[in-house]
């Protein structure tokens, strides 16, 4: 799998000492010292994110919901949670990035085709046989991760669109469909600040 960084630190063997310091005083800085989370995710392109922003609007006019739309760039599938807490540990990025580098799939199409709440109150797009390419790298990706092939682990693709108190039924969408070219190494804090892209890595062609 080709590996690359995020556009600011492209071409870099590896990210900035510099930009890890600022994410610790920022994690430091903040009130309550909020937990951070690292994972694995797929992001669609911004004329698909377009598309979900679209129609996260329509869901929520239709439904008389009150939760704000995720911004089209947060739009994301998480794939696997590494690490959740504090610090961003340096030692443990190398880590994660040496493992998935091992990883060989090709680029592949995914399509999502329905719209449901999870139980939490999110609003999220959902698919079938759509999301088998999603399913296949999430259990790549753990196996490198755990360092031994296992099980297939539970795991539901889905794109996150908003948060609300009404929950909305399962319902069939105009299906938004993308294709998956690179994995993204993103870093957040969980309810102050949009996720942050540490490392990307291209899939082969397919």
């Amino acid at each position: 799998m080709q590996h690359m960084f995020a556009t600011s630190f492209a071409g870099q063997e590896k990210p900035p000492a510099l930009m890890m310091r600022r994410l610790r005083r920022r994690q430091e800085a903040l009130v309550g010292r909020p937990r951070g989370r690292l994972f694995l995710a797929v992001l669609p392109d911004a004329e698909t994110s377009a598309r979900i922003a679209q129609t996260a609007r329509h869901l929520r006019i239709s439904h008389g919901l009150a939760g704000k739309p995720l911004p089209p760039e947060n739009f994301h599938v998480a794939l696997c949670r590494i690490d959740e807490g504090v610090d961003l540990s340096l030692g443990r990025i190398e880590s994660v990035k040496e493992r998935v580098a091992r990883i060989v799939m090709p680029s592949f199409a995914v399509g999502f085709d329905r719209a449901e709440s999870f139980r939490n109150g999110a609003l999220v797009l959902r698919g079938e046989d759509g999301v088998m390419g999603l399913d296949i790298l999430q259990q790549r990706l753990s196996d490198v991760l755990d360092g031994r092939p296992g099980t297939a682990r539970p795991f539901t693709p889905h794109v996150t669109l908003l948060r609300d108190a009404h929950l909305v039924p399962e319902q069939r969408i105009e299906p938004i469909e993308w294709t998956v070219r690179e994995l993204v190494l993103m870093h957040s804090m969980i309810g102050r600040m949009a996720p942050r892209q540490l490392a990307r890595w291209s899939l082969g062609e397919g």
